[in-house]
Order: C-alpha cells, then structure tokens, then sequence
C-alpha cells in the first residue's frame, strides 16, 4: 500500500470518528447532565468515602459494560458491517438452521430487546432535554415555571423537523458533540485540580466497600449508576454507518476519556461542597459560564434525541423487512445515504409518548426511575444472542463462551435487577411499551405463519396449470406479473384471475421479494429466473434484499429486462391479491389475538407503494382467506 493510499485511508478513518462522536455518543454523552446525581438522590450520604464508592462503581461500569463488553467484543458481531439488534437476531440465524427451538428462542430474546428499545426511545428524548433545561433552575430561579413549556417546544420541533431526514441536522452534530465533549472534560479537569485524591476512586475497592456497607440500598445506587451507560447499545448499532475502527477511535480517543473526567470533576465537587447537589453538572461551571452551557448543553440533548429517535426508525424498517412486523409507510429522506429514513406513523407515535411522560413524570429525577429497565433488558437479549453467535459461527470453545455468558450476564442481570425496584415509581412504563410491542409482534409472526400454512395447503403445481393452459385456456398478448409470498406453487391471486377471466398473457412472471438474514444484498445476487413448462411462457422470478434494504420492483423489471426476459413496460400488468381474512373458531389463536392480526392486516401499508410498484399498470383481485 503507497503512503499516498494509506494517508488517505487514515483520513478516512478519522472523518468517520468525526461523524460518530456526533451521531453514535449522543445519548451516553448527555448521561453527566443527571446520572451522578440521581446515584446520590437515591439515598446515598455525600460524603467523602461515599463519592468514592459512587465514582468507582461509574468507572468501572463504563469499563467493564461499554469498553469491555461493547468496544470490544459484541461489535466483533457484526452482520456484514452492520450491527444492532436485528444485525444480531439474523447473525444468530444463520448458525440455527433446521432447529426450530433454537430459532423460536432466538427471534423471542432478540424481539424483547427490540421492544424495550421503543422505551427507550421514548424515555431518552424526555430525560435529556428535561435535564438540560432544567440549568435554567439553577441560572434563574424564577425562569423553573417555564422548564416544562420549553421542554415541549424543543421536542417538538425535533419531531416536526424529522420528515426532512437528518442529513442536513447530522452537518453540525459532530462539530457540537466535539465541542460538547471537551467542554465536559474541561470542566472536569478544573474540578479535579482541587481535589486531586478524587483519582484514586479507579481502585475497585471503594466501590465495593461503598456495596458491601449499603447492604440492599446497593441495588438502589446500582440502579442510578446505569443511568451512565445509557446509549452504550448506540456503538454496535451505529456500526454499519461508520465502521468499527472510527467508533472504536472516537470511544478511546474522546468519548470515554471526557466522561471519566467530568465526572471525577463533579465528584471533586461533591467532596468540597456537598450542597452541589442539586445539580452537580451546572455547578461545575463558573456563573458566567452557564448560559453558553445551557445552550450547548440542550444542542446536544436533541443531538442525542434525533440520533435514537433515527434509531427506531431503521430499527423499525428492518422489523418490517424480517417479517416481524407490518408493513408501513418507510420514505427515504436522502438519495445518498440508504439508512437515512423516515416512518410517519412511529414519528408521531414517539412525539405524542414523549409530550405524554414530560407532562406526566415533570422532572428528570422523576423520570429517571422509568430509566434502566429498558436498556438492561436489551443488553441482557445483546448478551444472549452473542452468546449464541460465539458458539455457532465464532467456533469458541465451551470454557471460553462459557466464561463470556457469566461475567457479562451475571452484571446484566444484577443491573436489571437494581432497577426491577423502580417499577412501582415509574420503570412500569418501558414494561407496559415493551409489552405491548412485544404482543403486536408476536401476534403479526403467528398470523403470517398460519397464513403461509394456508396457502401451501391451497398450493396448486405449475405442471397442473400447464395441462388446463394446453386445453382449456385463451392466451392474450402482454406480461402479466403476479405478486406473491409464496416461494412456491401458483398464487392465489393468478388461480383467482384464471377463475373469472379464463385467459392468461403470452408471459406469465410470478414475483416473490425474499428478505435475506444479511443486510445487504450484492447486486448481481438479486434476482434468480426460473423457466416452467416447453414455452409456454411461465417464469418464476425471486428478488433477494438485505434486511436493511428496500425493495424496488422497477429497477427489478430492467434486470429482467437484462436477464433476456422480454418484457414490455406498457404492456405488463401488475396482478396484487386484495387479501380478506376471516378466522374459524377453532384457531388456534386467541380471540384478541385474531382481531388484532386482523387489524393489523387491513391497516398495514399497500404493497403498491412498498415495493414501488407503478400504480398506473395494477390490478386488485379480491381473495377470500379464512384461516
């Protein structure tokens, strides 16, 4: 590799470190603005040997569940380049075929983690600007009645602004997040300088003596100490985008480092005046620093906001593409970045479960016992899929995935478990959320499976529609293309249409868009042709696409075109089966669990405008279903 080569592919590196810090360490980033404080309004005594404790137990839970775990060893999983979640579940797949438990206890965990991800991103955007706004307490006194108000304008007008995509937004992030993040260091470093003895809290043992003498309180100041790992499931979700190395650089390099010190510093703080408790993140500051930091720090509250609200919109549209839930209205919001989308109905959905916790909960230290429940529960399915991944496609011996599964595991669950304690106060809400997409999902997978049941009992073999089309049947000029779910047999839809109409086109494409468990297809991968009968003109067409990619029939046509299929585009005709469902009852599904797949079913998006099929060359045949 030249030196010219090897330059330009470490400024590379470097410019995607860049744009992590502004994207991926939003939400861990804003943590310093509440989380040191809720540990000590847990019931925790400021005193010395207690600041300690409390910075203990932060270093080395950002080093044991961020560094360690996350940086180091689950972004080793990727899928492709991708990570996240789903990344994880199809990963954990593809090392599961032919064994149905497996994958039913695969696609379980990985959904529950999906799930509570939701709360999470409806919690995150609340607590964060919340938080940030309420300096203002702190700057004007007499300014606290308009906290909540301005609270509410800001998130709104993030929410407004998304249909727009984040393209134009994500320019100023990573300047902001830059300077947010040596600001947080700054103001550390300043702190630390007075009580330079505050250092010494990296030894473990003030973390565990500060455990062992809170006795059950413990699971209370753990519980309060997750608040600092918020947003760690960002730097494997955020991998596709920008590669592990440059997430990795900006951890080590700025991240990781400017967290530790601001929050030694507000620790530092603590030690020489107690009453900064209040909110020890403000009164790191000198008085005339605190409105350029009120600015900057509600700047990157919304940073951090848009970067997990960003989340559940791609998280949301792989959901969809996997099967895992319905289809819905998915826009792009750029031409050049594939993951920048837009999901109106989440938007909105978000906005108004955000506007309901800020006006409900009315403060961040309310709303932080409705934190942690949701970001131990997706750790705790990150943690199990991984598990499965090492053993399955890593090839790990037993001792060694072993040994990963009870150290990472076992701090999980001691985690989930400290906040378990918070449901009565508010860690109620991510379960209810959780719960109720977890129901949704769930119910969508069964009623898909009995559908696809359905339809390979009512299959009919080409070779049998061959015999009729030989005797029976009139062919019309034109290519007729029929879209299905089935990999096999003649649609419904094509057997309906024969029915009313006794004719069938010169050429016959059956089209089946298959979702692959990897998020991107090769273009040269996409399409597989497969010819019936002695020219009789019936072809089977399958389309492959990636998890993380949207379908387009359009483009799909010219690489037919390509292939040698001789297809007009003026004279095809899209066949879509307008799909009725009727349940007997027998089902073996529960009587809410069929009126809500039935919902569902006639609310999610039309495949029309999912698969960007051309509206003007369709045809909508009725079909009765009763499963």
């Amino acid at each position: 590799m030249s030196a010219h080569t090897k330059n330009h592919s470490k400024e590379k590196v470097a410019s995607l470190a860049l744009g992590a810090i502004g994207v991926v360490f939003g939400d861990i980033g804003t943590s310093p603005l509440y989380a040191l404080k809720e540990v000590f309004l847990s019931g925790l005594t400021i005193e010395k040997p207690h600041v300690l404790g409390a910075l203990s137990l932060v270093f080395w839970t950002l080093t044991l569940i961020v560094t360690i775990k996350y940086a180091i060893f689950i972004m080793r999983a990727d899928n492709k380049g991708e990570g996240g979640i789903m990344a994880l579940i199809a990963l954990a797949l593809q090392g599961s075929k032919g064994n149905p438990k497996k994958i039913h206890f695969i696609v379980t965990i990985g959904l529950i983690g999906a799930v509570l991800f939701y709360g999470d991103s409806i919690i995150t955007p609340a607590i964060s600007v919340l938080s940030a706004v309420e300096g203002l307490q702190i700057i004007a006194p007499s300014m606290e009645r308009y906290v909540l108000p301005i609270t509410i304008a800001v998130l709104g007008g993030l929410f407004m602004l998304q249909a727009k995509g984040s393209g134009k937004m994500g320019k100023l992030f990573a300047p902001i997040m830059c300077i947010w993040f040596i600001l947080l260091a700054v103001l550390g470093i300043v702190n630390i300088i007075k009580v330079p003895e505050v250092l010494s809290a990296i030894n473990p043992i003030y973390g565990i003596e500060l455990l062992a003498e809170s006795g059950w309180h413990g699971f209370l100041i753990m519980g309060a100490v997750v608040l600092t790992i918020t947003g760690a499931e960002a730097l494997y979700a955020d991998m596709g985008h920008f590669g592990l190395k440059p997430i990795r650089y900006a951890w080590f390099g700025l991240v990781f480092p400017a967290l530790l010190l601001n929050y030694f510093g507000q620790g530092a703080l603590l030690i020489t005046n107690p009453e900064a408790i209040q909110n020890p993140f403000y009164l790191l500051a000198p008085t005339w620093a605190l409105y350029p930091l009120l600015i900057i720090s509600t700047l990157a509250t919304v940073i951090a906001s848009q970067a997990v609200i960003s989340g559940a919109f791609s998280m949301t549209r792989q959901a969809i593409q996997l099967g895992y839930c319905p289809r819905m209205t998915v826009l792009h919001t750029s031409g050049e970045e594939i993951g920048q989308v837009y999901v109106p109905a989440i938007n909105w959905l978000l906005m108004v479960a955000v506007f309901i916790l800020v006006l409900s909960f009315e403060s961040s230290t309310a709303l932080a016992s409705a934190y942690g429940l949701a970001v131990t529960g997706t750790m705790i399915s990150t943690t199990l899929l991984a598990f499965i991944v090492i053993q399955a496609l890593w090839k790990w011996n037993k001792y060694n995935s072993i040994a990963f599964l009870s150290i990472f595991l076992s701090v999980d669950l001691a985690f989930i478990f400290s906040n378990s304690l918070k449901i009565p106060t508010g860690g109620w809400l991510p379960l209810v959320v959780g719960t109720v997409l977890f129901l949704i999902m769930t119910t969508w997978i069964k009623g898909r499976e009995q559908l696809s049941e359905y339809m390979d009992e009512k299959r009919v073999l080409f070779e049998e529609l061959e015999d009729k089309v030989k005797v029976k049947l009139i062919r019309v000029p034109g290519t007729a293309i029929y879209l299905t779910r089935s990999l096999h047999g003649v649609p419904q839809v094509l057997l309906q249409n024969l029915s009313h109409n006794h004719v069938l086109h010169e050429r016959i494409i059956v089209l089946s868009i298959v979702t692959t468990n990897e998020p991107y297809v090769d273009e040269n991968h996409r399409l597989k042709i497969r010819t019936f009968g002695d020219n009789q003109g019936f072809y089977r067409v399958k389309l492959y696409y990636g998890f993380k990619e949207s379908a387009d029939v359009r483009r799909a046509l010219e690489l037919c075109v390509q292939e040698g299929l001789n297809i007009a585009p003026k004279d095809t005709t899209f066949f879509i089966g307008s799909e009725s469902i009727s349940f007997r009852n027998r089902n073996a599904l529960s009587k809410w669990r069929r009126a809500l797949f039935s919902y569902l079913f006639h609310n999610s998006s039309s495949a029309i405008e999912f698969f960007k099929i051309p509206v003007d060359q369709i045809m909508e045949i009725g079909i009765r279903i009763e499963l």
